[in-house]
């Protein structure tokens, strides 16, 4: 590293607070710092901003109606449909340009790109196609799918006829298939034959097989067949009750449906999500406020143009990619990516040659990902132009500040705001992060609420905490993209979702406050740090410490790329520190940065939180969707069984990991 280069990282590294570059103010989407005091002032009708943003069939008659707390409705007598909203209204002005550029696996393979009118065509022909098999108004159809254009398609076709949609990620298993098909009662799936997977094909129709042998009723199913295309096909025969997804929209070419009008309170999808008593929770979302809300904050937090070319490296399975690659970008008319691939096949660089490759203007990715970017080093990045990049985001978890760093150096060449942005798949969109055009960014920080959201951190008794302390993370007033309620079980959406800080017998909205279950400490000046769910917090010696926290003091470690922290079992303590961590590439995994680190934590946070075992380890047991699995982790620390492991992404690491621990 050069006399310059050291200089810079210096600079960065004391630097707690950057201010959004001006070039990118100028034209930022919103701009305006009295955005947050307006928004307070004109609640709820702040959030007709937002739903002016759509074509409405009818006209709302009232922004929020909070007669029946905590049963919330917004834009109520409005109608509206999804799938016109996002397809159908593009095409005076940009039926030619790209609507999806989709990049798949393997990588030789022609990549597809698809204009606003190939959408229109394929949306309208799986509509006809899936009226004709039945599917009517509110019929869930189930959507089991790898990352192909064919799902945003089903989509955009279930909304059209009216008809919620509820996408299982492909890597879930065929058990978690058929626990959603049945908890659902949906009688249709759309799924694939297979997809590829770091250049190898995967048998999906066989697992879908099999979680249809689970569901407790009849069932007609749609085949893509994405492997079929390529001669990678399994070889399976069709049963009478499957349906091939290319001779069905054959017999319906140039099929064109009228789009259903939906009211704003309609059902758009169900979104299965994890619960704490083990069975997953069917999140409900609506036509007109869950829409107004993704496309709101794709406009004011991600900057979308419709001349932009827009990558979020989610996957549509999970509610990041629901917001933030199908319906808020199509509901803008911007060109938005889907991508099949992992980061790192076939080389480490595949990210930033995407980037490059299509000049995409934003990125918004994962701290998971971003982690990993930096243990592998920045050669990776420094072989491509990243230019076109204006602005770069992050979500799923909590950025430590030296990851933030990383990434507003080397990727967005600090010429790029980041947004930090804390969501939730019950809250349908981001609710605390920086606006780029407006606020300052202070790394490992999420931000303020954006404009409109009221957000509180309260201790135990329902009181404000002071700056700087730890405490509960609420939200006192309802917003457009919230959940409705759980799929046919009402009390336990109250229950889990209502109930710590508010009086439940009150008929005043007021008295309802939402609870995410998840921590959090504010600052002076508004930012709030989110520090992990609740139940991410370790009891050490009657002190209770953030997982989060520990984990950014880790990281902050010259030398460290990862780190996760379970607790253990201890006589004395009742809980100790374990630290599972992964040495950035160049650096050896000794006693010297094993003592660096325990240092870290100390200076960071204090004694107290000094970790019982440093663990190294080439890699951390992770799922698919990239979440760590630190249960497993917690079992290893308190030598327990640790049962079922197919379903990570790497398996085999758990027992190296196991041993390094006991021996």
């Amino acid at each position: 590293m050069g006399d310059e280069d050291t200089e810079l990282e210096a600079r960065l590294e004391a630097q707690d607070v950057f201010e959004p570059p001006e070039s990118f103010v100028e034209q930022a989407n919103v701009s305006d710092p009295g955005i947050h005091d307006e928004f307070a002032a004109n609640w709820p009708d702040c959030w007709d901003r937002a739903a002016e943003m759509l074509d409405w069939n009818t006209e709302y008659d009232q922004t929020f109606d909070g007669s029946n707390p905590p049963f919330f409705e917004w834009f109520t007598g409005g109608e509206l449909n999804a799938s016109a909203n996002c397809v159908d209204r593009h095409l005076e002005e940009r039926a030619d340009e790209a609507a999806i550029e989709w990049v798949g696996e393997p990588t030789d393979e022609a990549n597809r790109t698809y204009t606003y009118a190939d959408l229109h065509r394929e949306v309208n022909e799986a509509a006809a196609a899936l009226r004709e098999m039945g599917v009517g108004e509110d019929d869930v159809v189930t959507l089991y799918m790898p990352m192909i254009p064919e799902l945003a398609i089903a989509m955009l076709a279930c909304a059209r006829i009216g008809a919620p949609h509820s996408v299982v990620f492909a890597g879930f298993s065929a058990d978690a298939l058929a626990t959603r098909m049945n908890a659902a009662d949906s009688e249709y799936l759309i799924t694939a034959d297979g997809y590829y997977r770091r250049g190898d094909p995967l048998d999906h129709l066989e697992k879908a097989n099999e979680g249809l042998a689970g569901v407790e009723h009849d069932t007609d199913t749609v085949v893509v067949g994405r492997l079929a295309a390529n001669g990678d096909g399994f070889g399976h025969d069709l049963t009478e009750t499957q349906h091939d997804y290319d001779d069905l929209l054959a017999g319906h070419e140039g099929a064109e449906v009228e789009p259903v009008a939906r009211d704003a309170e309609d059902m758009l999808f169900l979104m299965y999500t994890s619960g704490t008593t083990g069975e997953p929770k069917g999140v409900k979302h609506t036509t007109g406020g869950y829409l107004a809300w993704s496309a709101w904050t794709s406009h004011s937090v991600l900057d979308i143009k419709p001349e932009d070319t827009y990558f979020c490296s989610a996957d549509i399975g999970w509610i990041t990619g629901h917001s933030y690659i199908v319906y808020g970008p199509l509901a803008l008319g911007t060109t938005t990516m889907m991508y099949e691939g992992t980061p790192d096949y076939p080389e480490r660089d595949r990210l930033w040659e995407i980037v490059e490759e299509y000049e995409a203007t934003q990125l918004y990715t994962a701290p998971t990902a971003i982690r990993a970017f930096m243990k592998w080093g920045t050669e990776y990045p420094d072989r491509h132009d990243l230019s076109s990049l204006r602005l770069l985001g992050t979500v799923g978890e909590p950025i430590n500040p030296r990851a933030w760093k990383w990434y507003y150096k080397h990727i967005g060449d600090e010429s790029c705001p980041v947004v930090d942005t804390w969501w939730q798949t019950e809250t349908g969109g981001q609710m605390i992060t920086t606006l780029p055009g407006v606020n300052d960014m202070k790394p490992g920080s999420a931000g303020p609420p954006i404009p409109g959201i009221d957000a509180e951190i309260l201790d135990t008794n329902g009181k404000q905490v002071d700056p700087g302390r730890a405490g509960y993370l609420t939200i006192q007033k309802p917003w457009p993209g919230m959940l409705r309620t759980l799929y046919k079980n009402d009390e336990r959406f109250v229950d889990e979702y209502w109930r710590e800080y508010s009086d439940t017998d009150s008929d005043d909205w007021r008295d309802w406050t939402y609870f995410p279950e998840d921590g959090a400490k504010i600052d002076e000046d508004g930012y709030i740090t989110v520090l992990g769910r609740v139940d991410d917090v370790l009891n050490v010696s009657g002190h209770r410490l953030g997982t989060m926290e520990i984990e950014s003091a880790i990281v902050g470690v010259e030398g460290v790329a990862e780190a996760a922290v379970v607790g253990g079992d201890h006589d004395v303590k009742g809980e100790a520190v374990y630290a599972y961590v992964i040495t950035e590439d160049g650096y050896e995994e000794d006693e010297e940065l094993r003592q660096a680190i325990i240092a870290g934590v100390e200076d960071a946070i204090g004694p107290i939180a000094r970790p019982e075992q440093v663990i190294f380890t080439p890699e951390l047991p992770k799922t698919r969707s990239g979440k760590i699995m630190r249960r497993l982790l917690e079992d290893i620390a308190n030598g327990e069984d640790l049962g079922d492991t197919s379903t990570l992404r790497n398996p085999d690491i758990v027992e190296d990991i196991r041993v390094s621990v006991q021996g």
